[in-house]
């Protein structure tokens, strides 16, 4: 059995926001609230970076327009005793997207590491 670090990426609308930094920190609060409701405070929250087509540079995943934005977040969360790496992406799918309902959520990274059975999360049964 294996060890992995899985890092999935989501879209998160938020509605009634005057800037995309307010955005941001609303859609981080509310995904960390549903994720501590599910005792998942082992899940990391971030913002998610986008590549612009035209320079190539790195920008904040974030769009907005009238008040709502959408807003590109990242969830990484470590996965223990797996046959292999689609199967750990499987069980951090199911855990987190269990916790965060519609959320559509993309497989960015699948890694291995090593051991760390102390303090772990479980697998869904």
């Amino acid at each position: 059995m294996t060890n992995f670090k899985v890092l999935l990426e989501g879209a998160w609308l938020v509605r009634d926001v005057k800037s995309p930094d307010d955005a941001i920190g609303v859609a981080i609060s509310e995904a960390g609230k549903r994720l501590n409701n599910k005792k998942l405070d082992f899940v990391e929250v971030e913002m998610g970076q986008t590549i612009c087509p035209a320079c190539g540079e790195s920008l904040d995943g974030v769009f907005m327009v009238a008040g709502t934005a959408l807003v590109g977040l990242l969830f990484e969360i470590k996965v223990y005793d797996t046959e292999n790496e689609e199967h750990a992406f499987r069980i951090a799918k199911a855990m987190v997207g269990k916790a965060l309902g519609a959320v559509p959520l993309r497989l960015v990274e699948v890694e291995e590491i090593e051991g760390g059975r102390a303090g772990r999360p479980m697998r869904p049964r």
